[in-house]
């Protein structure tokens, strides 16, 4: 048995831009970007075709959003001003720590977080003091996946070394996090159990 948390809205609380486009425009324009005044519908405008449950980075929808728009971005600055955006102020949930150290207690842990953002989760799990605590930490934006695709809960299955039916899923998202189930493994959610329960529901597991 392995068990696998979900970061954002389980682990921490970090708040995302009200308005991202327009986070993100004022970012590009601190490192002289020439942001297009339709700036936010190219923001909204789907430009890479990915196929379903694949994550698309957000730095790439930004440089091929300001491309469309005839913008010319230099070297790494699309990326710089979407983690600058995103850049969390960050709250680590009552319970986490232990319902980390719990799972510990029944094989490997892992971290499976869907985020299109680069750096984000290593900058979260830094300032929530969670840094080290993980034998795998997976990101969306990392395998390519979105939970609940299969192929996300897969990839930490696999960094774990375990099938992915002997995963336990703890979340906050049914639609997502449940999508464990699909896999044969098993969803902790805690819109039903509170996260300082987890250590509880994993002994009955």
């Amino acid at each position: 048995m392995a068990v696998s948390f979900d970061l954002f809205g389980t682990l921490v609380r970090a708040p995302k831009p009200a308005d991202p486009a327009r986070a993100i425009a004022a970012e590009l324009e601190s490192r002289g970007v020439e942001v297009p005044d339709d700036w936010e519908v190219a923001y909204r405008t789907p430009w890479i075709d990915a196929p379903e449950g694949a994550e698309v980075p957000l730095p790439a929808h930004v440089a091929r959003a300001l491309s469309a728009r005839g913008v010319s971005v230099p070297e790494n600055a699309a990326r710089r001003a979407v983690i600058a955006a995103f850049d969390p102020d960050v709250e680590r949930r009552e319970g986490a720590v232990e319902a980390i150290a719990a799972a510990r207690e029944y094989g490997p842990v892992g971290l499976l977080s869907n985020c299109s953002v680069p750096e984000l989760v290593s900058r979260t799990l830094i300032r929530a003091g969670l840094r080290g605590e993980f034998d795998a930490v997976v990101t969306s934006v990392g395998c390519g996946w979105r939970k609940p695709d299969p192929k996300a809960f897969k990839a930490v299955a696999a960094e774990l070394d375990v099938p992915v039916a002997d995963l336990v899923h703890v979340g906050d998202s049914p639609d997502a996090d449940g999508g464990i189930e699909a896999c044969g493994g098993r969803a902790i959610l805690l819109d039903r159990v509170a996260l300082p329960a987890v250590p509880e529901r994993l002994a009955e597991r």
